[in-house]
């Protein structure tokens, strides 16, 4: 009766498009983008982390299990913003300047991000939080079509001092659209405000007539761990008593039984950099389950902020005429907040507990290791823990609630928008050529039709290499730069390294990357200047 009643329920969904929708009226587009979130961190995905707006966008709207973003924080928001891999919009490393056109580290002429396109399309454009993809005036969101900006330039800060410099010589900018902000009071914490403006935006839309686009990039859960002690509290000692090994465990099994893995799915064996939990000291325990408990609260905060925004659409009476896709912008982050790329005063707060004020601190492979269950890798890497994400896409009475194994990419969610808005993609802009999109809209798997979807994907960052056909993923690690090869339906962590069984599919799949490569201007990562500026 369950079941039968969870089928009608779906038809229903499907049957009852809204007024809005039947009467033609364009849909609103919101792309919410977490900053280093790792592939099981939202409850929907397996975490025992609280996200019940998250969950619900996935129980009412298309879940995918098999999406890509390019494992790295600038390169993923560059082939976001233009549906081109990250070479061709400029920003084939991060915001560093080089000579070199695709690594000049901001957005080049001869791309277009969706707010350009959809604003010649009618649309009005906001994006609230983290830009990353160029730290000029002149490349900021408001010149590259947004209307209206809030957030933070650069790629990470404090949450409650975000303009703190946390490396030697550096300087950090909140931005309002065109100008620098100095109105970061006492009160600060990035992910609220940053969701202020986004509410703020929904709301002043209602009275021009014209649909809107906002893209939502947070920080969270991108170090430093800083979260507010209401939040904190509620999962402090959650991780003490259990440890990685069964956290992993744990979350796996739910991945299993909410069919985000397959059943017959293995853990992929706990990393080299994480000792056994028993070897450690109750003081490391106590510390890591500190670390994690803030963590934990920054995802929760996040998702809080992504219930204000769905309340602003249904204040506005928007909710129903909304199009909203949630993912993370790489996979889990290893990596510290310690050492000589940092400032004194960072490294002495590293040293303080995650949950004290003050603190400037990460969770580092132990716990990013729990957060990229089952996989293996991490942010930076183009092996599945670096580069899969969860991704969800919500619209009511459009959207059959469903699940879908195919493989996508960040680059389709331009395609995918303008699909949405019947908007055409431009040939040229402001008098540039532009290039043609890689991305495939993904509008009709969305409404639970047939979908080709992609032959290949294609990765690279840093000397790290893969491509993705059908089922199979040719992956090297730099600077081994030595191919692997597995198969992905049967195999999704990586365990079983078939090259030397198919060296004809070795073969042919390095010559499919390596067109692709020249293709998108990729250059071998040794030959590249170290080049110069915020990395």
């Amino acid at each position: 009766m369950k079941k039968v009643f969870t089928l009608l329920l779906a038809s229903l969904c499907v049957a009852g498009v809204s007024a809005q929708q039947k009467a033609g009226k364009k849909p609103n587009i919101i792309i919410i983008l977490a900053d280093d979130m790792g592939y099981s961190d939202i409850n929907c995905f397996g975490s025992d982390i609280e996200t019940p707006n998250i969950n619900a966008m996935a129980k009412g709207g298309l879940v995918m299990t098999n999406f890509y973003n390019a494992s790295r924080c600038c390169p993923s928001r560059a082939s976001l913003l233009t549906g081109l891999y990250q070479h061709q919009a400029g920003v084939g490393d991060m915001v560093n300047t080089r000579p070199q056109a695709a690594y000049q580290g901001y957005l080049n002429t001869n791309c277009v991000t969706i707010a350009e396109a959809l604003k010649a399309g009618g649309y009005n454009t906001y994006m609230a939080g983290k830009w990353h993809v160029g730290t000029a005036p002149e490349h900021w969101p408001v010149k590259r079509g947004f209307d209206h900006y809030f957030g933070l330039i650069d790629g990470a800060g404090s949450y409650f001092q975000p303009t703190m410099p946390y490396r030697p010589n550096q300087h950090l900018t909140i931005a309002l659209d065109d100008k620098p902000y100095d109105g970061i009071g006492k009160d600060w914490y990035s992910t609220d405000k940053y969701a202020d403006y986004a509410v703020k935006y929904i709301k002043e839309n209602k009275g021009t007539g014209k649909p809107f686009f906002l893209y939502m990039a947070f920080t969270s859960p991108h170090w430093p761990l800083m979260a507010l002690p209401e939040d904190i509290s509620r999962y402090k000692g959650r991780y003490i008593n259990k440890g990685w090994d069964k956290l992993r465990e744990e979350r796996l099994a739910r991945m299993k039984e909410l069919g985000i893995v397959s059943k017959d799915t293995k853990l992929s064996p706990r990393d080299s950099n994480v000792p056994e939990w028993n070897s450690l000291t109750d003081k490391q325990k106590w510390d890591w389950d500190d670390k994690m408990a803030v963590y934990a609260a920054m995802v929760d905060r996040m998702d809080q902020n992504i219930g204000r925004i769905r309340a602003a659409l249904r204040e506005t009476g928007e909710d129903e005429n909304t199009l909203i896709m949630f993912m993370s912008d790489n996979g889990a982050s290893h990596e510290s907040t310690n050492g000589p790329g940092f400032t004194p005063e960072v490294n002495a707060a590293n040293a303080k507990p995650a949950s004290e004020p003050g603190s400037f601190t990460s969770y580092g492979f132990w716990g990013a290791n729990v957060s990229n269950t089952p996989m293996r890798m991490f942010k930076h890497w183009e092996y599945e823990g670096g580069t899969a994400t969860p991704f969800i896409a919500y619209y009511p009475g459009m959207i059959k609630p469903h699940q879908s194994a195919q493989p996508g990419h960040i680059i389709d969610l331009m395609a995918t928008c303008l699909d949405a808005a019947g908007v055409t993609y431009p040939k040229t802009y402001n008098g540039h050529n532009i290039l043609p999109t890689e991305g495939i809209s993904l509008l009709p798997l969305m409404e639970g039709k047939a979908w080709k979807g992609h032959d290949d994907l294609f990765f690279e960052h840093e000397g790290g290499r893969a491509v993705r056909e059908g089922d199979w993923k040719l992956v090297s690690q730099y600077p081994q730069n030595k191919w692997q090869l597995y198969n992905i339906k049967e195999d999704r962590n990586e365990l079983n390294d078939l090259a030397d069984k198919y060296p004809d599919r070795v073969k042919a799949m390095e010559d499919k990357y390596k067109a692709w490569a020249a293709h998108a201007g990729v250059i071998p990562f040794e030959s590249l200047p170290k080049g110069h500026g915020d990395l």
